[in-house]
């Protein structure tokens, strides 16, 4: 994907049962209303220490945790059902989940929309540390054609990417799937 098309990088922390910030949200907005994909940096959290260790001095820190692409997805999704501006729709927004990126035998690349990256397996996505692309509408159909290599659906992403997106689509090529 050409950096060009890149907007705002946005991070996504854990959410707990009483604190869940959208603020993040306005920048994916921001990025869509210009057509730009959003990166998204998942959350790691390594050497945190418990409310109670912390409130007591103790020294006792949390084993490490590092946020999975279904985790991020079921938290985009919570977070469009709670601003409801139909920004993030799960049906058919677009995104590419990446794992290990750098060509190593670890690399993991997986698109599709937000519903589909979610019932996903999450062994799929291989391990930490993952991040996320969530698609812009000035999407080109090379991206089209490179991601749908690693498409859950392929069917899907190109008709997604072509009556969504409107993005001017060859026809799909006989490649050997």
């Amino acid at each position: 994907m050409p950096l060009y098309n890149f907007g705002q990088t946005v991070s996504l922390v854990f959410f707990t049962d009483n604190w869940k910030p959208t603020s993040y949200y306005d920048r994916i907005k921001e990025n869509a209303t210009l057509g730009t994909h959003t990166l998204v940096l998942l959350d790691i959290k390594v050497k945190e220490q418990s409310e109670e260790n912390l409130a007591r001095g103790r020294k006792i820190y949390e084993p490490p945790r590092y946020m999975s692409i279904p985790t991020a997805v079921a938290q985009l999704i919570e977070t469009e059902e709670i601003r409801n501006e139909g920004v993030l729709n799960p049906d058919t927004t677009l995104a590419i989940a990446l794992s290990r990126v750098g060509g190593g035998p670890e690399e993991r690349i997986v698109s599709g929309t937000l519903r589909e990256l979610l019932n996903h397996p999450a062994e799929a996505y291989g391990q930490p540390l993952h991040s996320l692309v969530i698609i812009g509408k000035r999407l080109h159909h090379l991206e089209v054609d490179y991601a749908e290599e690693f498409a859950i659906n392929r069917e899907s992403w190109r008709s997604t990417a072509r009556d969504i997106y409107k993005c001017a689509l060859d026809p799909p090529s006989d490649k050997n799937h």
